[in-house]
C-alpha cells in the first residue's frame, strides 16, 4: 500500500512538471512562418515588407496558381534598397537571405501583362527570429526537481524537435496544395478550350458538309429550257 502512495506522489509531480513545460513551451515557441494567396491584376506591381532582425533567415517561395502563361517577374529587395534576386516570366521559385535589421522588400510585377491577372501564392518561412525573453525563464515555472531524477532540458529538445517535423509537414503540405490548385486550374483551362475548339470543329463540319451536299445537287440539276 506504501508502495502504490509513494507511486501516486511521484506521478501526480511528474504530471504537474509536464503540464508546466506545455504550457511554457507554448508561451515562448511561437511559429513565425506564413503564406499568402492574393490576386495580381493585369498591368499592377504588388509589393510586400517584411522585417527583420540580423543574422536570421528570410526563405520566401512563391508560385503561379492561375492565368495566361502562368508566369511572373519577382524581385526581393534589402533594406538599402539593394535587388537580391530577381526572376523574369517564372512560375515558380524559391529564396533565402541571411538577414541584417531593417525592412525587405519583395515584389510581384504583372506590368509586362496587359490583359490577363495572376492569382499567386506565397509563404514566408522565418529562422533564428528570436525574442526578448530568456529562454531559460521556463524553469522558475517548475517546482519540485529535485523529487524526480529527470532531465527537463531532454524533455524541452524532444518537443522542439517533434514541432520543428510538424511545421516542416505543415510546409510541405501547403506547398503541395498550391501545386495542386496550379494544376487543377491549368486542367479546367485546357478543358475549356477543347471544348471551344470541338465546337468550332462541329460547326465547320456541319458547314462543310451543307456546302458539298449544295454543290452535289447542284451537280445534276438540268437548267435548261424545254422548248415544246
Amino acid at each position: 500500500m506504501e508502495v502504490v502512495r509513494v507511486f501516486l506522489c511521484v506521478l501526480s509531480v511528474f504530471v504537474a512538471l509536464v503540464s508546466d513545460r506545455f504550457v511554457v513551451l507554448a508561451f515562448f515557441s511561437q511559429s513565425l512562418d506564413s503564406d499568402f494567396t492574393f490576386t495580381l491584376p493585369a498591368g499592377r506591381k504588388e509589393c510586400f515588407y517584411q522585417t527583420m532582425k540580423k543574422d536570421a533567415s528570410l526563405e520566401i517561395e512563391y508560385q503561379v496558381l492561375d492565368g495566361a502563361g502562368l508566369d511572373v517577374d519577382f524581385f526581393i529587395s534589402s533594406p538599402s534598397g539593394q535587388v537580391l534576386f530577381s526572376d523574369y516570366h517564372k512560375s515558380d521559385g524559391v529564396h533565402t537571405v541571411e538577414t541584417e535589421d531593417g525592412d525587405y522588400m519583395f515584389c510581384f510585377d504583372n506590368t509586362f501583362s496587359s490583359v490577363s491577372e495572376k492569382l499567386i501564392f506565397f509563404e514566408l518561412i522565418l529562422d533564428n527570429m528570436e525574442t526578448d525573453e530568456d529562454p531559460d525563464d521556463w524553469k522558475s515555472y517548475v517546482h519540485g526537481t529535485d523529487i524526480l531524477d529527470m532531465k527537463l532540458e531532454d524533455i524541452m529538445d524532444t518537443i522542439n524537435n517533434v514541432k520543428a517535423r510538424l511545421g516542416k509537414s505543415l510546409q510541405i503540405q501547403t506547398v503541395l496544395r498550391a501545386f495542386e490548385a496550379r494544376d487543377r486550374n491549368l486542367q479546367e483551362s485546357n478543358y475549356d478550350r477543347v471544348n471551344l475548339w470541338s465546337v468550332i470543329n462541329l460547326i465547320g463540319m456541319m458547314l462543310i458538309s451543307a456546302v458539298q451536299v449544295y454543290l452535289v445537287r447542284s451537280l445534276f440539276e438540268d437548267k435548261r429550257k424545254i422548248r415544246t
